[in-house]
């Protein structure tokens, strides 16, 4: 059974991410290395998305696990 994911917090995780590097962004909100995955989702039904930087810059990872399409934040929890 899937689980609706937790929300970790009402706002994004401004993060420095490398151009090259892979990320991957914690789904289900459980994980204690927000914003990126530590195997809580383990059982939940959910998995961690990967998100590969194509430059070295900041970016907003989504905070409410609410997100359309995450990883990236597109504004959903300010309606939660």
């Amino acid at each position: 059974m899937t689980e609706v994911p937790i929300i970790a917090q009402k706002s994004p995780y401004m993060t420095e991410v490398e151009e090259g590097k892979s990320y991957f962004w914690c789904s289900c909100g459980k994980s204690k290395n927000q914003p990126f995955c530590d195997g809580a989702h383990k059982g939940t039904g959910m998995v961690p998305v990967k998100y590969t930087a194509d430059a070295t810059k900041t970016v907003a990872f989504c905070g409410c696990k609410q997100a359309g399409d995450g990883p990236l934040c597109d504004g959903t929890h300010k309606n939660l």
